[in-house]
C-alpha cells in the first residue's frame, strides 16, 4: 500500500519561501515518479512539479519555473519542493503524487495512480 503524506505547509507572504515534504512509503519508488499538483476551489487540480526517482530529471509548469525546486532523498524516501518568490496565485491546497509512468506523461494526463492528503499553501499580498 503506497502511502504519501505530506508538510510544510502554512502561511506566507508574498516574496517568501516555503519547502513542502513528502514522505513517501510502501513501496520500492526507484522506478516511480513523483511530483506535486496543486488545486484551488473550483478549478482543475494543476500540475506543477515532477521527479523521476531514478534518474533525477524533472520537470516544471511554467508559472513555477526558476521559482520552484523539485528534488528527493533517497534515504529519507521523501521527496521536497521548495517554494520560493512565492505569489498570491501560488495560494493552493498541494498534493504529492507517485505513478510508475514516466514524467512527460506523469505531467500532462494528471492522473497519477496515488496522492497524499494534501497541505494547505497560502500566500497573502
Amino acid at each position: 500500500q503506497v502511502q504519501l503524506v505530506e508538510s510544510g505547509g502554512g502561511l506566507v507572504q508574498a516574496g517568501g519561501s516555503l519547502r513542502l515534504s513528502c514522505a513517501a512509503s510502501g513501496r520500492t519508488f526507484s522506478s516511480y515518479t513523483m511530483g506535486w499538483f496543486r488545486q484551488t476551489p473550483g478549478k482543475e487540480r494543476e500540475f506543477v512539479a515532477a521527479i523521476r526517482w531514478s534518474v533525477g530529471n524533472t520537470v516544471y509548469a511554467d508559472s513555477v519555473k526558476g521559482r520552484f525546486a523539485i528534488s528527493r532523498d533517497n534515504a529519507k524516501n521523501t521527496v521536497y519542493l521548495q517554494m520560493n518568490s512565492l505569489k498570491p496565485e501560488d495560494t493552493a491546497v498541494y498534493y504529492c503524487a507517485a505513478d510508475q509512468r514516466n514524467i512527460v506523461l506523469f505531467a500532462t494526463t494528471r492522473q497519477p495512480a496515488y496522492w497524499g492528503q494534501g497541505t494547505q499553501v497560502t500566500v497573502s499580498s
